[in-house]
């Protein structure tokens, strides 16, 4: 491995914008780059607050959302549903704009994703999913009151259990599963994507469930 790139893995909880690791993801996101200038095309650091007691973990940000709006799940169906259910539970304040033009503020939470840079077809490969672990995994360790995670869909949660050293096996697969992992306790939930949502795969209800359950995990 190059030293930048050596570099790089060693050590910041975000990656920087132009990240080199990827090569695939880098072409893309220089297609993209060429199609939209206006667009963000980078590697989409999280948001929120830095004394987070929960993480909310993604898989990757979308070509039209958060690489368009450099902000994670902003700009997409799956951001609508995830803010509005971070400002119903109060873990945000605020209000949501999908172009990022607004005042939302997390409060207690943070939201990050296992790779940082957006795929072709929304699908991170094995071996991007490996380059960009030690992003997360310094993501996790930067949060020194970090409590619980919610991990949107089966292989964020993979991911999430690979950054803290344990098998992806570990952890219970399926909507609404619980189980420890190290320090923190893990809530999976399906994904807020438009294909969940539209099928009645996840229900609103079912979302809040999560994060209600997450509340309750943290405490006061």
């Amino acid at each position: 491995m190059p030293k930048l790139e050596a570099d790089l893995v060693a050590v910041a909880p975000e990656a920087p914008r132009d990240c080199p690791l990827c090569p695939r993801l880098v072409a893309y996101r220089a297609a993209n780059a060429a199609g939209n200038p206006d667009w963000f095309n980078g590697a989409v650091a999280s948001f929120g607050d830095e004394d987070a007691r929960l993480l909310v973990a993604g898989l990757a940000p979308g070509r039209t959302g958060a690489n368009r709006t450099g902000r994670p799940f902003t700009g997409d169906h799956a951001g609508r549903l995830l803010y509005d259910t971070l400002l119903k539970m109060g873990f945000a304040t605020g209000f949501y704009d999908p172009d990022g033009d607004d005042d939302l503020k997390l409060v207690d939470c943070m939201i990050s994703n296992a790779v940082r840079c957006a795929p072709p077809g929304n699908k991170p490969e094995t071996v991007e999913e490996a380059n960009c672990r030690p992003f997360l995994q310094a993501r996790l360790a930067a949060l020194p009151r970090l409590k619980v995670i919610v991990t949107l869909g089966d292989v964020s949660r993979r991911n999430v259990l690979r950054a803290l050293g344990l098998k992806a096996s570990a952890g219970i697969a399926g909507h609404g599963t619980e189980f420890q992992a190290g320090p923190y306790v893990v809530l999976n939930s399906y994904h807020c994507s438009r294909l969940n949502t539209n099928t009645g795969r996840l229900t609103p209800e079912m979302f809040e469930a999560v994060f209600a359950r997450a509340q309750k995990l943290i405490g006061d």
